[in-house]
């Protein structure tokens, strides 16, 4: 069940960072196809009716669909748009050591003093009030097969059902300036007299709002230090907890011999990075062991504000911490190439720790708030396993399709900016036009707030040329406002939420067998 499931995530992955360019969270999906799996009234199937398994599946398709797509395709984009084909797969190698660590990393130091298992992780809390819900009656499995064929049928007419389904599920602020991003992009020739991609309008607004993005949760970090240090420090309960039960399984001198030994495997996860592609060649001997260790530090900085930004916030700031990690690179004078790698390297990690932080998080609110910690820990450890069965699903797919949709110029549009970064290290032209737009994109992202994201989202639209795309992304914003205004809330979202889940899978799985599979039979 947990390969089956993670092969659907890893297509729903590839489909959606590629035509776009967001990646849902796709743990609720899994959840809901174990629930629909264990209403079979077939022997085989009744052992789906039990939580812990449900929670196992959807921690493997969460897995799936942020390594393929998150981690691999994304990684190995950036050699091939910088003219380095032949360094894709060499570079592959270098992207799965760091996914590993990642994961690891994360199953190390879950419930921690640094990363309890107490806080919020929002999506997990999510998942886990589904599941719970699910128990009791099974009609949102109902509701999500409905949506996969509502998506089906929509993505074959040529409808992009997946934005609708994303749209249903994502923050209304941030999916709004999203579509804004697409029909400004789409119409700009119209609009503006000037095609403003070529003018790397896009490239400069992400910049700006992916530094306001690391700030930002900096600050989330420090603010909770602070406010986690002072007289009152015990955790709020969220909402599905009733009491604080157990202290963090993960003492702090536990904890800073794991990140240690974290940081000695990132750094030669960059060292044998540095060897399959061949970079040794094109560095000194001084330069190289410079770029292996900051490569290694950044790798395990972009994890742990990956962690710390999931766990907060319930989202993580993947792309733009890569990008400072580009743009460092660039004022340390790495050569292009060096700077890719890099780039690609630090990319490859915190989507999977921020993903399994949430799973986690799932699984501790169904095993009991920890209270049984023998339990909990036997349970910690099958999700591991779970987390590993998913990235190495996600890995094969990247792996196998890759080349099919970069050849179609799919890409994740992300890469697009961080190779105009680099060229712009180069050439001062594009230099002068991507500083230009820092600052606008820098004031959006401050005013939207960490949790909105309007920033990178805007940027994220701008960058992929699909108009009617942003026209779908509007007028469902406009049918949910209204259906929330009209029903409330709660009552639309626990419909739309779980019908969204459908419409992505249904249009991903309708793409790929459509679209992607029949190019890859044409060639």
């Amino acid at each position: 069940m947990s390969i089956g499931t993670s092969i659907l995530g890893a297509i729903i992955g590839l489909e959606l960072i590629t035509r776009v360019g967001i990646t849902p969270n796709t743990s609720i999906i899994g959840a809901l196809i174990a629930i629909g799996v264990g209403l079979i009234p077939i022997s085989i199937f009744r052992g789906f009716k039990d939580i812990y398994r449900q929670n196992l599946v959807q921690t493997a398709i969460s897995a799936a669909t942020f390594t393929a797509a998150n981690v691999c395709l994304l990684a190995i984009g950036i050699p091939w748009l910088l003219g380095y084909k032949e360094l894709v797969l060499p570079f592959l190698v270098g992207v799965v050591i760091a996914a590993f660590i990642d994961v690891t990393t994360a199953y190390w130091i879950f419930d921690s003093e640094a990363y309890p298992a107490s806080n919020p992780w929002p999506p997990g809390i999510a998942t886990a009030e589904a599941i719970k819900a699910a128990a009791e009656r099974g009609k949102r499995a109902l509701l999500l097969l409905y949506g996969g064929i509502g998506g089906a049928v929509l993505r074959y007419l040529g409808i992009p059902a997946d934005v609708i389904g994303i749209t249903f599920i994502a923050n209304i602020w941030a999916i709004t300036m999203f579509g804004v991003g697409l029909i400004l992009r789409g119409y700009s020739v119209q609009i503006f007299g000037v095609d403003i991609n070529k003018l790397y309008v896009p490239h400069g607004i992400m910049i700006g709002a992916g530094i306001a993005s690391v700030i930002q949760i900096i600050m989330i970090i420090r603010g909770r230090s602070k406010k986690e240090s002072g007289p009152s420090s015990s955790t709020v309960p969220t909402s599905t907890e009733t009491e604080v039960v157990a202290k963090p399984t993960v003492p702090p001198e536990l904890l800073k011999k794991r990140l240690l030994r974290s940081l000695g495997l990132f750094i030669g996860g960059a060292l044998v990075t540095s060897l399959v592609t061949g970079l040794y060649t094109g560095l000194n001997a001084g330069a190289l062991i410079g770029w292996i260790l900051f490569a290694g530090g950044m790798a395990l900085l972009t994890t742990l504000i990956c962690g710390l930004s999931g766990m907060h916030a319930g989202w993580f700031p993947a792309f733009a911490t890569a990008l400072i990690a580009c743009v460092l690179g660039l004022l340390l004078g790495f050569p292009p190439l060096a700077v890719g790698l890099l780039t690609g390297y630090v990319a490859a990690t915190g989507p999977t720790f921020a993903d399994i932080g949430y799973d986690l998080k799932t699984g501790w609110i169904l095993r009991g708030y920890g209270k049984d910690i023998k339990f909990e820990l036997a349970g910690r450890r099958q999700q591991y396993y779970a987390e590993i069965i998913g990235v190495v699903i996600g890995i094969i797919f990247a792996a196998i399709f890759h080349q099919l949709y970069f050849v179609q110029d799919l890409f994740p549009p992300v890469d697009r900016v961080y190779v105009a970064t680099i060229q712009a290290g180069v050439d001062p032209t594009i230099a002068r036009y991507i500083a230009i737009w820092i600052i606008p994109g820098f004031i959006i992202q401050l005013l939207g707030g960490p949790a909105r994201q309007i920033g990178i989202l805007f940027a994220t639209g701008l960058l992929i040329k699909y108009p009617i795309a942003g026209i779908t992304v509007l007028v469902t914003v406009a049918l949910r406002a209204f259906l929330e205004w009209r029903y409330g809330k709660k009552r639309v979202r626990d419909i739309t939420y779980v019908l969204g889940a459908g419409f992505i899978a249904g249009a991903a799985l309708t793409s790929f067998f459509t679209l992607t599979l029949k190019a890859m039979i044409k060639r």
